[in-house]
């Protein structure tokens, strides 16, 4: 019986189970929307929210404990700079999970998780796409201009 045994075990060992786990919660926060099945999302929320409630804090030791699971120095700095903030004021539901699609193949059923963004950041995002967009395409005019 596996009474208060909480957490889904994947099928994999628990050595298997951790590195999917690290490597899903980096992915996640260095993309901010992941597409990965149902049960893999549901125990990569757990793992993300507990990050990003230690970013949060942000002392040094929020930051050695998450060192511990996203092992990219550069996605860490992210997670405290940039995400963190983002829930300054939001007490947890950090993440956002939308079912998907069944795979073809073994009809595994796929989600996708995502970063919960307000509307202004979603707003601001965009914006910045479309400059960024804007600068690249008068960056090929020119280079066009060049070859002639």
């Amino acid at each position: 019986m596996r009474h208060q045994k909480d957490g889904r075990k994947l099928s994999r060992t628990a050595s298997h189970r951790r590195a999917l786990l690290r490597n899903l919660t980096t992915a996640l926060f260095e993309h901010e929307r992941i597409e990965t099945t149902l049960a893999k999302a549901k125990e990569t929320r757990r793992v993300a929210e507990r990050m990003i409630t230690y970013a949060k804090r942000g002392d040094l030791n929020s930051r050695r404990l998450v060192a511990r699971v996203v092992q990219d120095r550069l996605i860490v700095r992210k997670l405290f700079d940039t995400i963190a903030p983002w829930y300054e004021s939001r007490p947890g539901g950090y993440t956002r999970i939308l079912r998907t699609r069944a795979r073809q193949g073994d009809a595994g059923e796929m989600a996708m998780i995502e970063l919960v963004k307000t509307a202004e950041q979603k707003a601001a995002e965009r914006k910045r796409i479309e400059e960024a967009e804007k600068a690249a395409e008068k960056e090929a005019k020119a280079k066009a201009k060049k070859k002639r």
